[in-house]
């Protein structure tokens, strides 16, 4: 399968073990230009916005855009990304209708599609990305690809312990000031905060020690913290509840309705369960969706515990292949639906 070979080809970029395309890097620079070659090859218009987006556009309907990111964390996975741009070449050019996009630096804050939300440029009326679902749910419930009816929102800060520092074998076990055992108290404590709330987690993923020595109690511990819940009243009470300020917010967005139904209708007419979920991680069509566009995202299901950002990142080949028939046929509905899909400039 040609998607398959394109997903290799992408993966060699930057060199192993993984798949390492970070933003910015010559190795994303690489992979863009790779990816506008077979946007050629397809017959699509090729252009480049002053944000480095790279877009391949149809002669028909190029307000309805396909597509996702290229660029990957360190190390990370084979499909996380890249998926959604081959697919959405290979959707583009069965339909002969819609136009490809491949986004900037998704993975340092979707950096690309905010940039063109920000720049109050021509938006598309509809947006559809296919992704790997980055967990076990779908797996979970014997399911190959999901609807996503939001992304959540989630919050971050950095947190700081202050203690005294003492020599270690000298100063009383019961007259210590220790911030790492101030820290680890309260990382449990931020862990059951989140389990508290239906569909909530809470990240502790950095922690820094002051002075860092062996033999010297800490008298200084930073904790990095990552928060996230499927909608606001949940995420403000899971900031509540661990009793924070947050450093950066990013609201829940629910996506577009009209999508979310073309989406459910081509995964139920091949006789599949249609399993609705939210996304646990941010994306393009997420920042898209807050600026106003009809943005859908299909999830393919996940292998190996829905591990993601991984080299063991994993979905099957059939999984792949049904993800893409079903994202060119919501695409079709799109295209040729009610008309009512048309250009959007702001």
């Amino acid at each position: 399968m040609r998607i398959l070979e394109r997903l290799d080809e992408l993966y060699a970029i930057g060199g192993g073990p993984g798949a390492n395309r970070p933003h910015p890097s010559a190795a994303e620079d690489e992979a863009h230009e790779l990816a506008a070659g077979w946007l050629a090859e397809a017959g699509l218009d090729v252009e480049v916005d002053r944000h480095g987006n790279l877009f391949g556009r149809s002669s028909a309907r190029d307000d309805v855009w396909v597509g996702s990111h290229l660029d990957t964390v360190p190390r990370g996975g084979r499909l996380d990304g890249a998926l959604g741009v081959v697919a959405a070449i290979e959707a583009v050019e069965r339909v002969g209708a819609g136009a490809v996009v491949a986004f900037r630096g998704e993975e340092v804050g979707c950096i690309g599609s905010r940039a063109r939300v920000a720049a109050e440029g021509p938006l598309p009326r509809v947006f559809l990305e296919l992704h790997v679902e980055q967990g076990p749910r779908l797996a979970d419930a014997g399911v190959p690809l999901g609807v996503v009816t939001s992304i959540v929102g989630y919050a971050r800060a950095e947190l700081f312990l202050e203690g005294s520092a003492g020599h270690a074998g000298t100063t009383p076990m019961a007259g210590r000031a220790d911030a790492l055992v101030a820290a680890a108290e309260r990382i449990l404590a931020i862990r059951d905060a989140a389990l508290g709330i239906e569909d909530a987690v809470a990240t502790v993923g950095e922690l820094d020690v002051e002075p860092g020595a062996g033999n010297v109690i800490p008298s200084r511990a930073r904790l990095s913290l990552d928060v996230r819940a499927p909608d606001r009243l949940r995420l403000d009470a899971l900031v509540a509840a661990i009793d924070f300020e947050p450093g950066h917010r990013t609201e829940p967005v629910e996506l577009g309705e009209r999508c979310r139904s073309v989406l459910r209708d081509a995964v139920a007419s091949r006789g599949l369960a249609v399993m609705e979920l939210a996304s646990g991680a941010g994306h393009d069509a997420g920042v898209l969706a807050a600026a106003g566009v009809d943005a859908g995202m299909l999830f393919v299901r996940s292998l190996n515990g829905g591990i993601s950002h991984s080299p063991d990142e994993l979905s099957s080949d059939d999984d792949i292949a049904l993800a893409v028939d079903v994202l060119g046929d919501a695409l079709v509905r799109l295209v040729e639906g009610d008309g009512s899909v048309g250009a959007t400039t702001r």
